[in-house]
Order: structure tokens, then sequence, then C-alpha cells
């Protein structure tokens, strides 16, 4: 899988559950888990556990080191705009 490429502040996108069809940034990374957060329904403070099989890697990486919930919203709002939508192409790993 792609385990040693996953690090804090990867941009994911979620397959499964309720978080499905989103993008969210990767605060933590664990062993077959990683903890992920959107600044809106899943804060920083208070990130999702997600299963590393219900997730996709995107190419893009952020530094999450002072990013705040309203950044982190505005940049995932800008990174999921319409005219960039997800049609399986060169977005991901």
């Amino acid at each position: 899988m792609f385990t040693d490429q996953i690090r804090p502040g990867s941009v994911v996108y979620a397959t499964a559950g309720k978080e499905q069809g989103g993008f969210y940034m990767v605060t933590e990374v664990g062993a077959g888990f990683v903890l992920i957060a959107d600044g809106k329904h899943r804060p920083l403070e208070r990130p999702k556990r997600k299963n590393l099989r219900h997730i996709r890697l995107t190419q893009t990486v952020w530094e999450p080191e002072g990013m705040s919930n309203k950044a982190l919203r505005a940049r995932l709002r800008e990174y999921s705009a319409p005219g960039t939508a997800v049609t399986g192409g060169n977005r991901f790993v």
C-alpha cells in the first residue's frame, strides 16, 4: 500500500464511511490508520480515526504546523473546487 508515503499534512480522499467523497488532511499516522481533519466537522483538535483502506492518497502535502481550522477549511475548499473535481486523474498517488 502507500503507508511509506503518507505523513502528517498529506491530503487524502475518503472513500468510505460518513466522510466518503470529501478531502481531508492527515494530522497523525498510526499502524494501519490515520487521523484526519477538515476544519469544520472534524476540527484539528478532534480528528477522525480512519482505516488506511478507506482513504486514497493525493500528491498534495501541506505543512500542518500552525494551521488553523479556518485556514484548513479554506485550503480544502480551494482544493476541491468545481473544475478541479476528482475524476481519477493524476491527483492521486
